[in-house]
């Protein structure tokens, strides 16, 4: 980015960008803002910093485990007060440190509703905002990505930081972690590419050493998502880009639910389950095994909840005695009348269903809910 298109957006705030000094704050503006870009080498990860130059109050969005000392060193050198850990979903890629920087500064954590990440002080919805001294970040979902993608928008400087759902002349995978192209498509096309054609595109990664784009570049020139590209063509596209397994994605989502605090630390509020032995899938869905569910179903201190539809349960794989059967399609609405201290054990025909509507109790703020891994197939296996 240059020094000229810096000006234009940030004014004198902006000579941190370009490593002059800084200057007075008693002869900057009261709505100056100051922003730095910071990249973390080994996963070609963006965090953003952005304070008020008036009230020193600052948050940091998408901070990696590995690059805290650098994040915590600006704060102290600059004199700012970190208010908000700021997410844009629940990455594959690396480690957070929001939980650290949580402990260190006392500063909220924030992360989508839909996130599955129990540990975080804000759950963020759209049109929810984030206010930092004269300053806010708008939150808009832009699921597809994953379940939980936030793209937060700074107005008053038309910035717009999308993590991984746009980034430049391209757009983060779709096939793990609830991935959805057409989802994706639609976040894009109705969230991001309706903001004013200037505004900028700060995105969660760049492999090629780009730092900034705009909407009106990436509906001109995204190979991917613009242009006239349709949904279909997308979904095309993305169906056969073939990408490697991510080489960190088990270690990195388990950890990212638990904001990012190390094995073995224990959060202010303890929040994981911890009446059974769950484990958390790649995909960072609470499960137990079946065989756990067998031998404990008896003591009758958990609720089997069956997502199934009603004739599945009259199918060769029938339904667990006692369990309470509640269509996926319906969980949400009826979880409102549930108690969310409850044990829940949630059940369908392969785990799929069952994964998905444990993440989304947890989003409701259920944190005793776990998924039956394999599902009703590992129950008895079909009858012959």
């Amino acid at each position: 980015m240059t020094a000229l298109g810096c000006d234009r957006v940030f004014g004198t705030a902006c000579a941190l960008m370009n490593g002059t000094d800084h200057e007075d704050t008693k002869t900057l503006p009261e709505d100056a803002m100051l922003f730095r870009q910071m990249f973390e080498p080994e996963t070609s990860t963006y965090t953003y910093l952005l304070a008020d130059e008036q009230t020193r109050e600052a948050v940091l969005i998408d901070p990696v485990r590995e690059t805290i000392d650098r994040d915590v060193q600006v704060l102290e050198d600059l004199g700012l007060k970190l208010t908000h850990v700021l997410e844009t979903h629940v990455h594959a890629d690396h480690v957070t440190s929001a939980g650290l920087l949580r402990e260190r500064f006392g500063a909220k954590t924030c992360v989508s509703k839909d996130g599955g990440a129990p540990c975080a002080d804000v759950l963020v919805k759209d049109g929810d905002t984030i206010r930092f001294g004269k300053h806010v970040l708008e939150a808009r979902q832009t699921p597809g990505h994953t379940n939980g993608c936030v793209t937060y928008v700074e107005p008053e400087n038309k910035m717009a930081f999308t993590g991984d759902a746009l980034l430049i002349r391209g757009c983060g995978r779709t096939d793990f972690q609830q991935g959805d192209s057409r989802k994706l498509y639609r976040s894009v096309h109705d969230k991001i590419f309706t903001l004013p054609d200037e505004t900028f595109i700060y995105p969660g990664h760049d492999y090629k050493g780009r730092t900034v784009s705009t909407v009106g570049e990436e509906k001109a020139l995204n190979p991917r998502l613009g242009g006239d590209k349709t949904e279909d063509q997308f979904t095309e596209i993305m169906a056969n880009l073939k990408l490697a397994y991510p080489k960190k994605i088990d270690e990195a989502v388990p950890a990212n639910l638990k904001c990012g605090l190390p094995e073995g630390r224990v959060l202010q509020e303890a929040r994981d389950v911890v009446w059974a032995p769950m484990k958390r899938s790649a995909t960072g869905v609470p499960e137990v095994t079946m065989a756990w569910v067998k031998e404990t179903m008896k003591r009758g201190d958990y609720r089997i909840i069956d997502v199934r539809e009603a004739d599945e349960l009259v199918s060769e794989l029938r339904a667990i005695p006692g369990a309470e059967h509640v269509p996926l399609a319906t969980v949400g609405k009826a979880a409102h009348a549930w108690d969310k201290k409850a044990h829940l054990v949630v059940v369908c025909r392969s785990g799929g269903r069952s994964g998905r509507a444990a993440l989304e109790l947890e989003s409701l703020g259920f944190h005793n809910v776990v998924s039956m891994a394999g599902g009703m197939l590992v129950w008895d296996g079909p009858r012959t």
